[in-house]
């Protein structure tokens, strides 16, 4: 089953995305189509589903914002590798049919043309996948939603006989029309045969003077080809973003939705609104929260990129957790930052990490080790059972088992050129107060005084302590300030 036909017997798929829009109602440098919603820009949330659908080509019309837009959608169209993405400009934006005009010299007559928008984001790929079966090759097919209000939205005009007649503007509708509760989504598809011979009979007879998509609907009755409506329930499929209040309504919708998900597989979370799940927009990682058995997620929590919770894992109130593994049985206490960006981070069964704590990339905690408040764990792994319980820094260190790292401890691991790695054998005991210069070992079953400065390797069992020689001066007198005018 070859990518650009996957359905027997079907015609290939090509995309047409309008992304011209200056989205002014935005009040934005930012095209509004690279707005974000859950980490990922809008037209990114649209070209996913443009290769789930395994479309052969994709055109993306774009005119405001146009190289940043075309910039973004080359990124990711060469990140999926799945299909070929091309760019038609649409200067200046005379409307939507007039869009989809600019996007004709690029797309093939034997194909089926699905038309999309890059402001909506959220259309499920099985919802695109009923239209193109609706529209059986052969007939125009629009996907519908009903609305309680339906402002500002195109109606679907019926007959009679329930047959789809045309479809009128808001500002070009009667009363009557307006009234009318069923609309179009702006998302149809269609035989690129008919669509080009439609496109060239458009005008701009209208209220607005511009080139209206929807105008296709009535050539379509009038030339007898067959016009389908594929109406759906879930308006949310179909919301477009105008302004920062839509987005940010769409962006609670969204997350209400990946939350309902998650309960469903019995994920225990104390407030279903109070969740974020976003892509790793930096690397182009997409949002996937995956939870064992039994996991509890407070309040406020953040998951970005790729994030494994084990079975009864524990998050904690307000935490960001970013391209991380946490173990079954681990707590993570409120307010902990953890992020492994590329190298990602691992937690350990059992593992105990905050309140306050920051993981960065590259930290590997094993079982019941227990990582405090104010504690900062880099390029470190920790062998099962250490403590590093307050206010420390482990940087490119290997820890060993049962090691207790004192408040105050920091690994001295740059040397202003380049890094160096600190080793702690099992079972040592850091005071409070240490500098370990790297590249140094403290020996197994070691102690390191308080306040030392290690420079050097120390032997396994030995007390090691680096720090000047204590002094009392009796009856020494602070420096007095003089007094003003003196």
């Amino acid at each position: 089953m070859s990518a650009s036909n996957p359905t027997p017997n079907a015609l290939p798929i090509d995309i047409v995305i309008m992304a011209a829009g200056k989205g002014t109602r935005m009040k934005s440098r930012v095209p509004k189509v690279l707005q974000k919603l859950a980490g990922r820009p809008l037209l990114g949330h649209v070209l996913a589903t443009a290769q789930a659908l395994h479309a052969r080509r994709v055109v993306a019309v774009t005119g405001h914002g146009a190289p940043e837009v075309e910039a973004y959608g080359a990124v990711v169209a060469r990140a999926g590798g799945q299909f070929d993405l091309k760019f038609a400009r649409q200067e200046p934006q005379l409307g939507t049919g007039h869009a989809v005009q600019q996007a004709l010299p690029l797309l093939a007559d034997d194909g089926l043309v699905v038309v999309l928008s890059g402001d909506v984001p959220l259309t499920e790929a099985a919802t695109l996948q009923a239209l193109v079966q609706a529209a059986q090759g052969e007939r125009l097919a629009l996907l519908t939603v009903r609305l309680p209000d339906p402002t500002g939205y195109g109606r679907i005009v019926r007959a009679a006989d329930g047959g789809v007649q045309r479809i009128v503007e808001q500002k070009d509708a009667s009363a009557d029309e307006r009234a009318i509760d069923e609309i179009y989504s702006g998302i149809m598809a269609v035989p690129a045969r008919h669509l080009r011979r439609w496109l060239a009979r458009l005008t701009n007879d209208n209220a607005q003077g511009e080139y209206y998509l929807t105008d296709v609907v009535a050539m379509a009755v009038h030339d007898g080809v067959p016009v389908a409506a594929h109406r759906i329930d879930d308006a949310l499929q179909v919301a477009g973003v105008n302004s920062p209040l839509q987005l940010a309504e769409l962006e609670r919708a969204h997350q209400r939705r990946q939350a309902e998900a998650l309960m469903a597989q019995g994920v225990r979370l104390a407030d279903p609104a109070r969740l974020d799940v976003r892509d790793d927009a930096r690397r182009g990682v997409p949002a996937e929260l995956t939870c064992g058995p039994d996991v509890e997620i407070d309040v406020g929590c953040i998951f970005t990129g790729r994030v494994a919770l084990g079975e009864g894992a524990q998050i904690g109130a307000y935490c960001c957790i970013a391209n991380a593994v946490i173990a079954a049985g681990a707590v993570i206490h409120p307010f902990t930052h953890i992020d492994g960006e590329e190298a990602g981070v691992g937690v350990g069964q059992g593992a105990r990490v905050g309140p306050f704590a920051r993981l960065r990339p590259g930290a590997e905690l094993g079982p019941d080790v227990h990582i405090g408040n104010f504690v900062e764990v880099k390029n470190s792994t920790l062998a099962a059972g250490a403590k590093a319980n307050h206010l420390a820094y482990l940087g490119d260190a290997t820890v060993g088992e049962r090691v207790n790292y004192g408040a105050g401890s920091i690994t001295a691991n740059y040397d202003g050129a380049n890094k160096h790695r600190t080793v702690i054998e099992a079972d040592v005991h850091v005071g409070s107060n240490c500098v370990l210069v790297a590249p140094v070992t403290i020996g197994a079953g070691g102690t390191v005084g308080g306040g030392s400065t290690i420079t050097k390797s120390t032997p396994a069992g030995a007390l090691s302590v680096a720090r000047g020689k204590q002094v009392s001066i009796a009856g020494w007198q602070r420096p007095a300030k003089k007094a003003r005018g003196a």
